[in-house]
């Protein structure tokens, strides 16, 4: 088996059943618990409605997909053994791993914050992702400072 996720590797996913895209059935992915989908479905739906709503916006798709872009990181750090010392090297990171690390980060955010229902607080987490704020995008920051912090090492990527 090969260290690379190939493209032969990745599973064909197919778009939801309401706004026809992958990308919210991905999130919907991310959110199940347990293997209840349609729970996840249910939660995922009243959310992308009630953050378009709050949003004063037509389009929940449109504010889902400006959320997930201001989520998704550009840089990452992988630790390296570099003569004895451990380095914490930036490297950029991919199309389809900058998904994975967005979803992973709103999905997160959203449980946990406490004292609301599930979609409520994927609601506002997708909303402060669209802003620009929120743990979701905070994360995006730290990971992008460590990188910059770490910049000194990049050399030592290609070695």
């Amino acid at each position: 088996m090969p260290r690379k996720v190939t493209a032969s590797l990745q599973r064909k996913l197919s778009p939801d059943r309401r706004y026809q895209s992958i990308l919210v059935q991905r999130l919907i992915n991310k959110s199940m618990l347990n293997g209840k989908k349609l729970v996840a479905e249910k939660a995922v739906y009243t959310a992308l409605e009630t953050a378009a709503k709050k949003l004063n916006s037509e389009n929940p798709l449109e504010v889902f997909e400006r959320a997930l872009k201001n989520v998704s990181p550009n840089f990452e750090v992988k630790s390296r053994r570099v003569g004895g010392a451990n380095y914490q090297i930036p490297f950029p990171v991919a199309g389809h791993r900058q998904l994975h690390y967005s979803f992973t980060w709103l999905v997160q955010a959203a449980r946990s914050r406490k004292s609301l229902p599930y979609s409520q607080r994927l609601a506002l987490e997708i909303v402060d992702a669209y802003n620009e704020t929120g743990a979701a995008f905070k994360k995006k920051e730290d990971t992008h400072k460590m990188a910059e912090a770490n910049r000194a090492f990049a050399h030592f990527a290609r070695g």
